[in-house]
């Protein structure tokens, strides 16, 4: 078996594993096994592909994966920003600082309220202000 072939039957198995469970770690990997399976194309020494292979899965450990993560979450968050916050929605179960869900696009998100302010009864309309991971915070209208 080359050597290449090697280098890209590590690329794919990262891959792979990137896609069943994403961390941004595995793809690292990936990357470094291309590229090395290019560089062995043209340079033969066992030992040197070796630390290239691993060098650049260190680099891009180091540089690439903040910047991934950055551009991830960056997009993320401006997504949910634009499409949710600032939209009035209805109540469906009595929200308090504890509990509660509202209805948006025909979905059931669970609510919370933004300000110490007592229990928003069902299907009053409220306010999206902010959102932490599943949970809306809302306040009345």
């Amino acid at each position: 078996m080359d050597l290449w072939m090697i280098y890209v039957s590590l690329a794919v198995i990262a891959i792979i594993i990137e896609i069943i469970a994403p961390s941004l770690f595995c793809i690292n990997f990936a990357f470094a096994g291309i590229i090395t399976a290019i560089t062995s194309i043209f340079w033969g020494s066992t030992a040197a592909l070796i630390w290239l292979f691993f060098g650049l899965s260190l680099f891009s450990i180091i540089f690439i994966k903040p910047i991934l993560e950055k551009l991830i979450k960056k997009d993320s968050k401006a997504d949910f920003n634009s499409q949710y916050i600032g939209k009035i929605v209805k109540v469906i179960e009595p929200i308090n600082m504890i509990k509660g869900a509202v209805t948006i696009y025909d979905e059931r998100w669970e609510a919370r309220t933004a300000l110490d302010c007592e229990e928003i009864p069902v299907d009053a309309d409220v306010k999206i202000v902010k959102h932490d991971s599943l949970i809306l915070y809302v306040e009345k209208v």
